[in-house]
């Protein structure tokens, strides 16, 4: 029951995770939104998320996962039960806050209930738990151009009833009770003087950097590249979200013969080669062939990170998850800033700003060297 109790949460923070790329040309179009306006909105939930993860650590560990799960899906299905009656831009700005705050308390509630299942079996738990999230995140897009005759309306009602229904299974599941507070904070201390935990964070500011790198990127680099746009999309959704899906199925297997440090070794070792060679592909077949192994490289490593974490600090696992996750969506929201700057307006410069990607791979690996030292 705590399995599906995380599994169902992380699908439903898919979901979420997906909406806003998912409504927002049907948003900009009923409230004549510009292209400004939309990275406002979509900066409002990346600083949800990040506010929310990096606070809700303690209040995991201090009160129990079940509270926080309840807490964060309550604010998802409030946001999308308002988001049709908005009115105008600061409406949504807040409510996308909203939706982001409670998403960022749903996956460190997720991922923390999913590490203290089976301590002995984390990793092989959390890599398990986080195909769901893809699924989800698949899921939203589908449902609305498939079933919902793209109705953003009934989209967000819809997800409104799964979340709801999520809620329920949260409160009805016995988890586990929380510290009490006199020793949550004699953990803490030693937590934040533990070098491990700030090398993970820099690894997981990295990794997201380049996850989101080639989400909102590859599109376009491969437009650039005389890919037909259909296909190129078609190469995203199909080669590199299948990959991330593949990947983290796969990696099951084993992780039951290697340590989570040498996983995320080898992952960070083979997204530097696939990213780079997926940036010098000619042709749409070589580029989806390289783009799907790119997303299997990656797959383990933020499921597989989480899982060092909650080996490292057993009795703050929410708190070090949730400033290992900020960390996380830092690198979301630097990364196409950074990648944007050097590309300026110039295509023929995209492919050089992308190097960004592979790069941060090689830095991942640096760290993670780093990591297996201190671990040692």
């Amino acid at each position: 029951m705590l399995i599906f109790a995380a599994v169902i949460a992380i699908f439903v923070y898919g979901m979420t995770g997906s909406m806003l790329g998912t409504i927002l040309p049907e948003l900009s179009k009923r409230f004549e939104l510009t292209p400004r306006q939309n990275g406002t909105i979509a900066l409002a939930q990346a600083l949800g998320l990040m506010l929310a993860s990096l606070s809700v650590g303690p209040l995991l560990d201090n009160v129990g996962d079940k509270p926080g799960l309840i807490l964060g899906l309550a604010l998802m299905a409030l946001a999308l039960l308002a988001l049709p009656r908005v009115t105008g831009f600061r409406g949504i700005v807040l409510l996308l806050f909203i939706l982001g705050s409670g998403g960022g308390i749903v996956t460190t509630g997720a991922d923390a209930l999913a590490s203290a299942v089976s301590p002995a079996h984390r990793a092989v738990t959390l890599n398990l738990v986080n195909i769901f999230f893809g699924l989800g995140a698949l899921a939203t897009p589908f449902l609305a151009a498939n079933l919902l005759k793209r109705s953003w309306v009934r989209l967000c009602y819809l997800i409104v009833g799964i979340t709801l229904a999520t809620l329920v299974v949260q409160a009805a599941t016995r988890m586990p009770v929380a510290l009490p507070t006199g020793r949550f904070f004699a953990e803490a201390g030693p937590a934040m003087a533990n070098p491990l935990l700030w090398l993970l964070s820099f690894f997981m500011f990295l990794y997201i950097g380049c996850e989101v790198g080639v989400w909102n990127w590859l599109v376009r680099h491969l437009i650039a590249q005389g890919v037909p746009e259909k296909s190129a999309l078609n190469i995203l959704s199909l080669g590199f979200a299948l990959g991330l899906l593949s990947g983290r199925v796969g990696v099951l297997p084993v992780l039951s013969h290697a340590t989570p440090a040498h996983v995320t070794l080898g992952a960070a070792v083979c997204m530097a080669f696939t990213t780079l060679l997926m940036l010098r592909a000619r042709g749409r077949w070589m580029a989806a062939v390289l783009v799907f192994a790119a997303g299997l490289s990656m797959a383990p490593v933020f499921p597989t990170t989480l899982a060092i974490v909650g080996g490292a600090f057993p009795q703050i696992t929410g708190t070090a998850m949730g400033i290992v996750i900020t960390f996380g969506w830092a690198g979301l929201a630097i990364s196409s800033r950074v990648i944007g700057s050097i590309a300026g307006g110039d295509p023929a410069r995209l492919r050089k700003a992308l190097l960004v990607i592979p790069a941060s791979a090689v830095l991942m690996v640096v760290l993670n060297l780093a990591v297996l030292v201190v671990i040692r």
